[in-house]
């Protein structure tokens, strides 16, 4: 028996049509070779489909929705036998134009689909577009068959993550990286052993979803080479994949190739969290281009002013209207869809305090869309990381309004380590706060909602934190007065590249005590990629613009800092062989094992004011055995000295049958400077350490 839903009902222009379903919203396979386009405007006054044949600059059908095909504010039809997968589609929208109402209708404007799964004209990257095209960015149509094989998201325990930030195309362009299509999807797959040899188990990746690297795209008046939106937090589509990052992007390939990505690293146990912008569209202000949202609905998907002017806590021209009903059911939607049809294991949420904010800007206490999404069944198992801040100084970083479901990057964490390691003793008590997983910013939710980083794609590589004072970034064409002036670096002594050995050591040595204090904290480690073999971008802390070598990844430099990477890898492994480290817990009570889970002390025993300024600190970790077998039991001692002299610290006294042994010593060059497991060598004086000027020394008692 035949649906009676198949038959069309109507003819234009030859092509069948009937009635569509309002939900899904976007494009959709139907029976029998149908194509059901849903699309919402609450303030439209009309609307056409608009249909293309791939590539071609005139449409070959331009079909009016008919009153009848109209249901509330949604807009929907089935067009039948159309060859769906040669042909590109939008819409015209018509209605009033009145700025100051909020209404920017122009019916000579052909949109995209904001729910388009595909998005073609920009197929291969830093291909010049035609700009003398009205439809720039155009909704292609995909049919969901990827075999997964059962692969399924990893829900690793968040405690034990440790992330890795990277750039897609940024991770393996440059020349170095050795791969057979750099810059790509595809690219990454054939780093995948890399990944696991470092330890890392998490890759979150800048962000994919489609873009416009041609945007604001300039020639730099310093260098002579074209700036782009390298960067893309500055979405077209938020439920497309970057053609251009794929290697199979200009046959229209995208969605698999990221699919078979995900689907590999999860088979070697490295999860994927998706950076996502919706703070912000790349249609910018007044002035920007209409793409989609503005000739949509531009009253109902915009922050506008009472004048009609675009509120603008993004930085970026424009704000999203996140708690309008409709918007945060298209975002609800968007992280649905890319969690069940891509497998995505997490989202990293850019600004994300913008979410917070009411249709006039203010900020609200319980946010509906931040509730919504860490309360949605479909979402029950992913990760949410709010970057708790936005452009206009809204700052939540420990009051994010998330309850326990949210973590946050903590910037606090950065800002505290980084003075630390150069020498502020002021901050030693935050720096015990900090190591404790910040209880005192989010004791009611734990240690993992801590994402603990020192670096990240904003600000400098760890690399560049030892070797500059200031920001050097003149080859964005902004005068150097782009980027953050408030790095806390410093150079060691020298600004930039030196051939000076003692600097180059002191810089290495300031990197190992970077990640060593970052492998101990509690909370949820993020490196970021490249800074395992000290990657620079030559003191430029903004590089949002650079698609080149100062942001692509030098992979020579592996080899020419093995050491650095060696120390990376093995501080990471030794995370993973001690859960005490990773708990997702505050207690730093006694425990079975007699002494408190985390104590401190200064260079004497259980002497250490945390109120006070000092540079020396020291903390223990006991760590009970679960068979409750006390030989077993593990006891971790670090000796922190970030003063510029050598001191000595007492060591604690352990049960009879034990002894400390050196796993690492951040003032020792390889192979000396770190130790694998059950090859630490037992230490001369069990009652006390020598800590070379800014060192650690990290033990163990076996």
């Amino acid at each position: 028996m035949e649906r009676v839903d198949n038959y069309p009902t109507h003819e234009y222009q030859g092509l069948k049509l009937r009635r569509g379903h309002p939900l899904p919203f976007g494009a959709t396979l139907v029976p029998d070779g149908g194509v059901n386009f849903s699309i919402f405007s609450k303030h439209a006054e009309d609307c056409e489909l608009v249909l293309f044949e791939k590539g071609a600059k005139e449409p070959f059908a331009v079909i009016p929705f008919p009153d009848e095909f109209r249901i509330g504010d949604v807009y929907t039809m089935i067009v039948f036998d159309l060859d769906y997968e040669n042909i590109e589609y939008g819409y015209r929208m018509d209605g009033p134009y009145d700025p100051q109402r909020g209404h920017l209708f122009n019916k000579e404007k052909i949109l995209l689909d904001p729910y388009a799964k595909a998005i073609g004209g920009r197929e291969v990257w830093g291909e010049e577009p035609d700009y003398s095209d009205d439809f720039q960015h155009r909704g292609r149509i995909v049919d969901h068959d990827f075999d997964w094989q059962g692969e399924r998201p990893l829900e690793k325990d968040m405690e034990d993550l440790v992330i890795y930030e990277a750039h897609v195309r940024g991770l393996t362009k440059h020349p170095s990286s050795d791969v057979k299509h750099p810059g790509t999807f595809a690219s990454i797959r054939e780093k995948i052993p890399y990944l696991k040899e470092l330890g890392v188990n998490c890759i979150e990746l800048l962000p994919i979803f489609e873009f416009d690297e041609f945007e604001h795209s300039r020639i730099s008046p310093e260098t002579g080479e074209r700036l782009m939106n390298y960067w893309g937090y500055s979405a077209v589509g938020f439920f497309a994949p970057k053609a251009g990052y794929a290697a199979t992007g200009k046959y229209g390939m995208e969605v698999d190739e990221l699919k078979n990505l995900i689907k590999e690293l999860h088979e070697n146990g490295i999860e994927v969290i998706l950076d996502v912008v919706f703070n912000h569209t790349a249609e910018g202000n007044e002035r920007g281009p209409y793409i989609s949202y503005k000739g949509i609905d531009n009253k109902t998907y915009y922050l506008l002013t009472p004048q009609g002017y675009y509120y603008n806590f993004s930085g970026c021209g424009n704000t999203l209207n996140c708690n309008h009903p409709v918007v945060r059911n298209m975002i609800l939607d968007c992280l649905r869809y890319w969690a069940s049809e891509y497998h995505i294991d997490g989202f990293r949420f850019d600004l994300a305090s913008i979410l917070s904010r009411d249709q006039n800007g203010h900020p609200i206490p319980n946010p509906p869309i931040i509730e919504t999404l860490a309360e949605d069944p479909i979402l029950g198992n992913c990760k949410l990381i709010a970057e708790a801040w936005d452009a206009a100084g809204l700052y939540q970083v420990g009051s994010f309004p998330s309850g326990s479901r949210w973590a946050e990057w903590n910037g606090e964490y950065r800002d505290a380590v980084r003075k630390f390691i150069k020498g502020n003793g002021d901050v030693a008590g935050e720096i015990v706060q900090r190591i404790e997983g910040s209880p005192d910013i989010y004791g009611e939710r734990g240690p993992t909602a801590s994402i603990n980083f020192i670096t990240c794609h904003d600000g400098f590589t760890l690399k560049d934190l030892v070797s500059y004072n200031h920001k050097h970034n003149k080859a964005n064409g902004e005068n150097n007065f782009d980027g953050t002036n408030n790095n806390n670096s410093w150079n060691c002594g020298v600004e930039g590249e030196t051939d000076d050995p003692q600097i180059q050591q002191l810089r290495t040595k300031q990197m190992k005590n970077a990640i060593t204090i970052l492998l101990l904290s509690r909370g949820v480690p993020m490196i970021l990629s490249g800074d395992e073999f000290a990657n620079t971008q030559f003191g430029n802390n903004n590089a949002y613009c650079q698609d080149n070598e100062i942001s692509w990844l030098d992979w020579d430099l592996l080899e020419e800092n093995d050491n650095i990477f060696n120390y990376f890898k093995s501080m990471i492994e030794f995370r993973k062989q001690h859960p005490v480290l990773r708990t997702d817990h505050f207690d730093t009570d006694y425990n079975r094992t007699g002494y408190p889970e985390i104590s401190w002390h200064g260079l004497n025993l259980w002497e250490f004011d945390p109120s006070a300024s000092t540079l020396t600190m020291a903390v223990l970790f006991a760590e009970p055995n679960d068979k409750y077998d006390t030989e077993s039991d593990q006891f971790i001692y670090a000796a922190i000295n970030m003063h510029w002299e050598m001191h000595g610290y007492e060591l604690p006294n352990l049960p009879r049958s034990k002894e400390w042994h050196l796993v690492a010593n951040t003032g020792m060059e390889q192979p000396e400077d770190i130790w694998s497991a059950g090859n630490e060598p037992k230490i001369d004086s069990q009652d006390e350490v020598l800590v070379g000027p800014r060192s650690i020394i990290l033990l163990v008692a076996k």
